[in-house]
């Protein structure tokens, strides 16, 4: 029988011990009822695969014993990195963004603060709010059995996600861009090393928006004649890129 697989921190682990608490802990302990030599695997941000087992259970903590470690070998893909740069919606729309772009294999998010976006996180939010999102992406990936979990970073205003972008390509879904859409933008391209996209909230971007992107390297780009909703804008453009690139 395959072990059990828990996504966990590498901070997590030290000299060959895994210790846990909080809800790792009650998961481990009291919904799976798992006890001291039990299997299991534990799998880090980094991609590396942890093979251990159960030594010892406390009142509030469990400790496993690190037998084996695999590190990930990312020569062979192929796939680039995609990022991406949303301006935060409203409701539980943040959370399903989160899931379904870890499920389609997105490195990492990029929330940030529209000039038109309906929700604002105050400073005094922020830890709380990165901590759950982060929680999101972990337990989606777990759910999906991949062996990286993406992160998720907090930008107050577009203009700070904008002069963070690094990527070898940049594209802002707009749907006022009437001329450009993806298929003749990427044509002929080989597939970048790195993509970052950045979409706007429920009201679109705002114009200064558009211009500040377009000024550190985004292309304004449709993805044709129906405006999309924020959210499915973000799986739509992750799925197609992940096809266009062969992760799909």
């Amino acid at each position: 029988m395959s072990s059990r697989r828990f996504m966990i921190t590498s901070r997590s682990i030290r000299e060959g011990y895994a210790s846990f608490d909080g809800d790792l802990f009650n998961h481990m302990v009291r919904v799976l009822r798992m006890s001291p030599g039990d299997p299991l695997t534990l799998v880090d941000e980094k991609g590396s695969e942890h093979q251990g087992v159960i030594d010892q259970v406390a009142k509030e903590w469990v400790a496993v014993k690190i037998l084996m470690t695999a590190h990930p070998n990312d020569t062979g893909s192929v796939a680039p990195r995609i990022t991406i740069c949303q301006a935060i919606p409203k409701g539980e729309k943040v959370d399903l963004i989160l899931q379904k772009g870890t499920e389609l294999g997105v490195h990492d998010f990029w929330l940030f603060g529209g000039r038109r976006s309906v929700v604002h996180v105050r400073e005094d939010q922020r830890a709380n709010k990165l901590e759950r999102w982060n929680r999101i992406t972990a337990e989606a990936a777990r759910q999906c059995g991949r062996r990286t979990i993406p992160a998720v970073s907090w930008f107050p205003t577009a203009v700070e996600a904008a002069d963070g972008a690094s990527h070898e390509l940049r594209l802002l879904l707009w749907e006022d861009e009437h001329e450009r859409n993806l298929r003749k933008t990427l044509a002929g391209s080989p597939p970048p090393l790195s993509v970052i996209v950045a979409i706007g909230p429920e009201g679109g971007f705002d114009p200064l928006e558009v211009r500040h992107f377009s000024r550190h390297g985004f292309q304004p780009i449709s993805l044709g004649n129906r405006i999309l909703r924020t959210e499915t804008a973000a799986i739509a453009i992750t799925a197609i890129l992940q096809y266009l690139w062969e992760d799909i």
